[in-house]
């Protein structure tokens, strides 16, 4: 049985734990606002650069020569997998979640005898995955630096499968990150990039008609990179709400289960106490009894 001592010291350390757990929960739902607030203004843009692309692609008269980022390598072989996670941990089930997801495409891929090539984009992924899929992993990125999500590192992670895809390194490539919908709820999504499913992009609104100068092939050797950057920043984005959405629950979560904690001990404690004060008494009373 714990002495009143360790009780006192275990009660103290649990209240100091709460401090830092209620603070981060402060943190996050600062944080959480102006994420949020970018996830939200992000999706139209992404959203209408697809419906530009869909209408360039039904105005291109020669499907068979269109741009390869667009109608792929024509084999699914190589399948690479981008996993965008968070490099730091205390949010809950964010990482994992997004890790379940690519695993279970993982698992597709492999029994379908093809061959897995993955990038992490954030530690706490590669820490993850790197236990089983070490062999696939070709590539760990990390903008643990940056101070907040912006185009320029979503470009670099845009560049490198681009310069990947041109070396013939691979046929289809899928991005994995949380999307956010509410503080409680983050949805993973899997989501193909190369070559980009039309099928997609034609579940969006496409009513707009455009005329296109210079013709449509010339745009879309320049916009499809593009895309390919804003696909991937718009779910960095969606990752940084989902994130601060996450470990805003999990330190509330924390918080009060240490509060709970801190109750059941200072019963405890004061249980132990009294049954201390009153041992105490009935010796004084027989000491004086046997006198």
């Amino acid at each position: 049985m714990a002495t009143l001592d360790d009780l006192k010291k275990r009660i103290a350390s649990v209240k100091s734990t709460q401090k830092i757990t209620k603070a981060m929960k402060m943190v996050a739902a600062a944080k959480l606002r102006r994420a949020q607030e970018n996830a939200e203004k992000g999706r139209p843009y992404a959203e209408k650069m697809n419906n530009i692309i869909l209408n360039l692609t039904n105005g291109i008269s020669d499907k068979e020569n269109a741009p390869k980022l667009l109608s792929g390598t024509g084999e699914e072989k190589v399948h690479l997998c981008v996993v965008l996670t968070s490099d730091r941990g205390l949010c809950g089930g964010f990482n994992t979640n997004i890790i379940k997801k690519a695993k279970a495409y993982f698992k597709k891929i492999s029994e379908e005898g093809k061959t897995l090539k993955i990038i992490t984009v954030g530690s706490k992924g590669h820490d993850q995955l790197k236990r089983v899929f070490k062999d696939n992993i070709i590539e760990k990125m990390s903008f643990k630096e940056s101070k907040t999500i912006n185009y320029l590192d979503a470009e670099k992670v845009g560049k490198m499968i681009i310069e990947s895809f041109e070396k013939l390194e691979f046929d289809v490539c899928t991005i994995f990150y949380n999307k956010f919908k509410n503080v409680i709820t983050q949805i993973p999504q899997e989501q193909q990039i190369i070559p980009l499913k039309t099928s997609e992009v034609e579940g969006e609104s496409s009513d707009d008609n455009y005329e296109f100068e210079p013709d449509e092939d010339e745009i879309l050797n320049n916009l499809l990179p593009k895309n390919i950057s804003t696909q991937i920043f718009k779910a960095m984005l969606e990752n940084s709400a989902s994130e601060q959405g996450s470990r805003m629950s999990a330190m509330d979560s924390a918080t009060r289960n240490a509060g709970e904690m801190v109750d059941k001990l200072t019963i405890e404690y004061n249980r132990s106490r009294q049954a201390a004060i009153t041992k105490e008494l009935i010796e004084i009373i027989s000491g004086a009894e046997s006198l």
